[in-house]
């Protein structure tokens, strides 16, 4: 039976031709080995299995190489290549500076730069893991590192570049290695599987490029588990059994039970991913990524940032059609919003349950909210029935001209009090004078108690008919079904441009109230005022209305409310009037009071 080896060893590239997915880097190499500028250090730092020590062995076989060909690649053929390959070269050297950290390795390494090489053109060094060097290592190397002699060259390698000292980079031609793109790595396996006579599919192939995150040597190795796994029949299925990876059917069938509203469904899709034994965070970020790969598959320009199979390009591509990019991006936050919550929740499968049924509602959610500006107009007026009743009793309905009315009739058919406020104490002062109408009645009732017709068929017209203008430009409170989820960020620049507004409308008061202190966002959409006395309370609540209906429109969410709170009393005395400031100032120095008599100044 025959020693196996891995294909992470057995591919493992020779030439720069076959280095995978770094073109950038062996172009780099090739042009400086043609025309003779290679630097007297190097160092390759990228995520692991990209190919760092590979490109830096093939740089130290083809220095040394005595019959280079035209395209810059070493022979294989020649003294040098054999001795390279049969790991017997006394011209190349290779150091792990993991178990190899210490001062003393160093001084070993610098001892061993002082003999020229005895066959071949230049002695290269190879240190992997620079990072892992001790201070003092690092310290007893720079010398040579900076002025080494003319025939050697050192490869540096590493994954952690921010570990490595300043003075060392600044010695060093930097290479970043990229990680290798999907597509790329997806076709090697595919050559690498027809090498070896085995049965694949592009879907499971695929599938391991993104799991192995950039790195071939994972995917390698991965691609080993599932030729064994498989029998040497790499599919779809297969992969997703061995690697324990959620079907893209999963995200599929529960993307359309979103869309359809289907809240059980959805569900249950998600209680059988659980029951194979799948974790509720890895659901809910697949979920987040499979909206966004619908979001990119909207637009024909974008659909090639999808990293899949031709197969699931075309899935994504039909169902991105059938969904709105205002559900995606809703989406797309719940589910970021229920990721950053999973770890801290108590009960995590009720956290992705509810963002589920979030996104059920997101369709009928957006109806109302979606409507364009110029709808707004005819959305009140629906509404004014439901949102102009107030709270208190009913205002009795006056019957036109069937019996005569008296005038203490009169005085309790005086337009019904405004809606209650939905601050925390109501105001102790009436905000608005009584309207004159009360007094109306009075003037035009007779000695006998009767009133005469002439007047009072105005007054019933104006009590239970008409109303009037003022009344009928009063705000009304905008309501509807949107319940549009809003952070408190949005919410507090919302707060800002409202009360620049009122700057511009010289609305002071409640340009200072709105500025003094932020908006705190409570549950259930409820915003906290912090209010210092009377006065600001009364003036939140008769601009209440309509930064509500701003808030509500702007944050598509009919629920938001304000209450104020009353802020604690401090012991220091705050000045409002000039009176008051006058006689702060005449406490401090008396003979400001003299001053001011003797000139006959006022305080004001």
């Amino acid at each position: 039976m025959d020693n196996f080896i891995v294909s992470a060893r057995k591919y493992r590239p020779s030439t720069f031709e076959s280095v995978v997915g770094q073109q950038h880097i062996t172009n780099t190499l090739k042009n400086a080995i043609k025309n003779n500028q290679l630097a007297q250090a190097f160092l390759f730092c990228g995520p692991r299995g990209v190919g760092k020590t590979t490109c830096a062995r093939i740089l130290a076989k083809t220095i040394n190489c005595q019959n280079l060909s035209p395209q810059i690649e070493p022979c294989g053929e020649c003294d040098s290549c054999r001795s390279f390959q049969q790991g017997n070269s006394f011209n190349f050297h290779e150091l792990d500076a993991a178990s190899n950290n210490s001062v003393d390795d160093i001084r070993s390494l610098i001892e061993q730069v002082r003999i020229p090489p005895q066959a071949g053109k230049y002695k290269i060094y190879i240190i992997d893991e620079v990072h892992m060097l001790s201070q003092a290592a690092f310290n007893a190397f720079l010398k040579t590192l900076e002025e080494p002699p003319s025939y050697a060259i050192f490869i540096l390698a590493t994954t952690e570049k921010h570990k490595i000292l300043p003075t060392i980079l600044s010695r060093c031609q930097i290479f970043d290695f990229n990680r290798i793109r999907v597509e790329d790595m997806a076709n090697h396996l595919a050559s690498i599987a027809q090498k070896e006579s085995v049965n694949f599919d592009s879907d499971g192939l695929h599938l391991i490029a993104q799991k192995a995150d950039g790195g071939l040597r994972d995917a390698l190795s991965m691609f080993d588990q599932i030729v064994s796994f498989s029998n040497r029949n790499v599919t779809y299925k297969a992969v997703i059994e061995n690697l324990n990876i959620l079907d893209y059917d999963y995200y599929f069938q529960i993307t359309d039970k979103l869309l359809t509203e289907n809240v059980a469904e959805a569900l249950l899709i998600f209680d059988t991913i659980l029951a194979n034994g799948f974790d509720g965070n890895n659901f809910i970020t697949g979920l987040a990524s499979h909206f966004r790969n619908l979001l990119v598959g909207k637009d024909a320009a974008t659909l090639k940032l999808l990293e899949v199979s031709d197969g699931i390009r075309q899935k994504y591509l039909a169902q991105s059609q059938s969904s709105s990019v205002a559900f995606l991006l809703s989406a797309l936050n719940i589910a970021n919003q229920c990721d950053l919550n999973y770890k801290t929740s108590k009960n995590q499968r009720l956290q992705v349950e509810l963002s589920l049924i979030k996104m059920c509602h997101i369709a009928s959610a957006m109806n109302l909210a979606q409507m364009p500006p110029d709808a707004a107009g005819e959305l009140k007026k629906k509404l004014e029935p439901v949102v102009s009743s107030p709270k208190t009793t009913p205002e009795p309905v006056v019957p036109a001209q069937t019996q005569p009315v008296s005038a203490p009739n009169l005085q309790s058919q005086a337009p019904a009090p405004q809606p209650e406020s939905y601050v925390s104490e109501p105001p102790s002062e009436p905000i608005k004078k009584p309207e004159p109408v009360q007094e109306k009645p009075k003037l035009t009732v007779p000695l006998n108690g009767m009133p005469t017709s002439a007047s009072l068929i105005p007054n019933l017209k104006e009590l239970s008919g008409a109303p009037k203008k003022e009344e009928e430009q009063k705000p009304e409170y905008l309501s509807g079904e949107a319940r549009e989820y809003f952070s408190e960020i949005e919410l507090i620049r919302l707060w800002n441009d409202y009360a620049a507004k009122m700057k511009q409308a010289t609305k002071l008061n409640l340009f200072t109230l709105m500025t003094t202190t932020a908006p705190k966002l409570l549950d259930d959409f409820q915003i906290e005022v912090q209010v210092e006395n009377k006065i600001q309370e009364n003036t939140l609540m008769l601009e209440k209305i309509d930064l509500l209906n701003f808030l509500r429109t702007e944050l598509k969410n009919f629920a938001i409310d304000i209450v104020s709170r009353q802020a604690e009393q401090s012991t220091k005395k705050k000045l409002y009037t000039s009176s008051e400031k006058y006689q702060h100032m005449v406490e401090k120095n008396p003979k400001l009071e003299e001053f001011r008599r003797k000139f006959n100044l006022g305080i004001d």
